[in-house]
């Protein structure tokens, strides 16, 4: 079938297909600074050779997951020997937001409110949306800000809340029952052409912090331990 690039990511390249879908096309570039992974970077620190494919594979397993939880999501299909995902076409909110769900206070959340708690603290799924802006430094943005600047309804932004929660859950009980802990995830939502709020992009190691026996796991290892 022909593709047409649309659009190059940092850890992904987008194509349209002739039947309307699209196809995600997985890198093995991560997101990081001075060669360490870090998934609330937002420039390519590094690249680790396979992680595109063990990024397809966790993202297979999670899309289906939550798909069948009965919650709304791009997937369609994949195909590991090319390291591609067929996806339903979804519009993104404004031009681009990253969703954060937070369990423990680590990484920027922590650099920001350390003030006010400890390193590692418990969190209750606290969620925070940030604008795709590499040049501002993906600032944050209230769901107020998001309504007043006609980026997403309230209702829109009540349902990726929900779903971010339960989607959070899912994660995170698979990494408990492997023994591991998941600390934060990001996610990016987009909607259809009624409105309908859907999980987009990936749910992969390269997105999330998972923590074994209080310490750290990179995304190799961390997918190395999720599919043993």
């Amino acid at each position: 079938m022909e593709k047409t690039l649309i659009y190059t990511g940092k850890t992904k390249n987008v194509y349209t297909l002739e039947n309307g879908n699209c196809l995600l096309k997985f890198k093995d570039d991560c997101t990081g600074k001075d060669g360490v992974f870090d998934p609330g970077e937002n420039a390519v620190g590094l690249t680790i050779d396979g992680v595109g494919d063990v990024n397809l594979r966790m993202s297979i397993y999670f899309f289906e997951k939550i798909n069948a939880a009965g919650i709304k999501t791009h997937f369609i299909s994949a195909n590991l020997e090319d390291t591609t995902m067929e996806v339903r076409p979804a519009k993104v909110f404004g031009d681009g937001l990253e969703i954060i769900c937070r369990r423990k206070a680590v990484g920027s959340f922590r650099r920001r409110y350390g003030q006010y708690i400890a390193e590692g603290a418990d969190l209750p799924y606290y969620v925070e949306a940030t604008f795709k802006n590499d040049e501002l430094g993906d600032p944050l943005v209230t769901k107020d800000g998001l309504v007043a600047l006609g980026i997403m309804t309230d209702a829109q932004y009540e349902d990726i809340k929900a779903m971010t929660q339960k989607i959070t859950k899912i994660v995170a009980d698979e990494m408990a029952e492997r023994g591991m802990d998941l600390y934060d995830i990001k996610f990016e939502f987009g909607y259809d052409t009624d409105g309908s709020v859907m999980l987009i992009d990936e749910v992969a190691s390269g997105n999330m912090r998972v923590y074994k026996d209080g310490e750290y796991v990179d995304p190799m290892t961390l997918s190395k331990l999720f599919f043993a």
